[in-house]
């Protein structure tokens, strides 16, 4: 059986949504499930890069380089603590997102650098920017799906239709293949009639599935990044961090994915 790599870009292009934080958390369950983790960074600012414990000032060489063609993916990707690995980002993808807009198959440029390394992962999760530009598109174009961490209040869900057209420009002129894998309701109370009146909007609204559990509110995600790891190793216990190991293993099931034995990458390169 040939082996399959699932690549989810994590989008919203509404900020403060828990992006970062899904794809730290998922990525994290993923990697407790036996499964070969790569986390991407496509955000200028490196809030992914630095929840997992990096500098992203200290960093040569960055997701930036890769997309500008000076360097491949394998010469940046980065060990991390929680047993995941990175391709990282810092301000210099600003200079090159700029840099892109003039390119021959900017849209395209990440996944060509990722199709190089796909046989070294299960799960490839990318996190997006808070916008819907030339980053976002390249991630979307780069991934097999699509999923909506969505904050449940009515002003969180404004922007899905908006997010909804980039996906289907996406899917019409350059990855027809691009499937959206749900919405995951994130700082979730599930005690207020308002936070399950918003999942059902959403669902009325815009025909979209939900994917459960949905993620609880709670501290222990903003803690989890100051010291650098993911909530599930901060807080292993905690109803947040077991949350996102549903998730995970909601994720196997549907994909049909076994075990795996972990990445091969020297540890030099952390």
């Amino acid at each position: 059986m040939a082996h399959v790599t699932t690549t989810i870009a994590v989008a919203n292009q509404k900020g403060g949504v828990a992006k970062t934080t899904t794809v730290v958390s998922l990525g994290a369950a993923l990697a407790e499930l036996k499964q070969r983790v790569l986390l991407v960074d496509v955000d200028p600012q490196g809030s992914l890069t630095f929840s997992l414990g990096i500098d992203p000032e200290d960093l040569d060489v960055t997701v930036a380089e890769v997309l500008l063609g000076t360097k491949q993916a394998d010469d940046a990707i980065v060990i991390t603590d929680d047993g995941m690995h990175l391709l990282p980002a810092n301000i210099t993808l600003t200079q090159a997102e700029e840099s892109l807009v003039g390119r021959t198959g900017r849209e395209q440029r990440l996944r060509v650098a990722l199709d190089k390394v796909l046989e070294d992962y299960d799960w490839i999760l990318i996190d997006c920017p808070p916008t819907l530009g030339i980053l976002t598109v390249g991630a979307l174009s780069a991934a097999q799906q699509v999923l909506i961490p969505l904050q449940a209040e009515t002003l969180s869900h404004r922007g899905v239709g908006q997010l909804l057209d980039t996906i289907h420009d996406v899917r019409q002129f350059i990855n027809p293949k691009l499937e959206i894998l749900g919405v995951l309701p994130t700082m979730y109370d599930g005690r207020t009639r308002h936070a399950q009146d918003v999942l059902q909007a959403i669902r009325e609204t815009y025909e979209l599935p939900i994917v459960t559990p949905p993620i609880p509110k709670t501290i222990r995600f903003a803690e989890a990044p100051a010291i650098g790891r993911s909530v599930l190793s901060t807080a292993r216990n905690h109803k947040g961090a077991e949350a996102y190991r549903q998730v995970a293993a909601g994720l196997l099931k549907s994909q049909g994915a076994s075990s795996a034995k972990p990445a091969k990458k020297s540890a030099d390169k952390a």
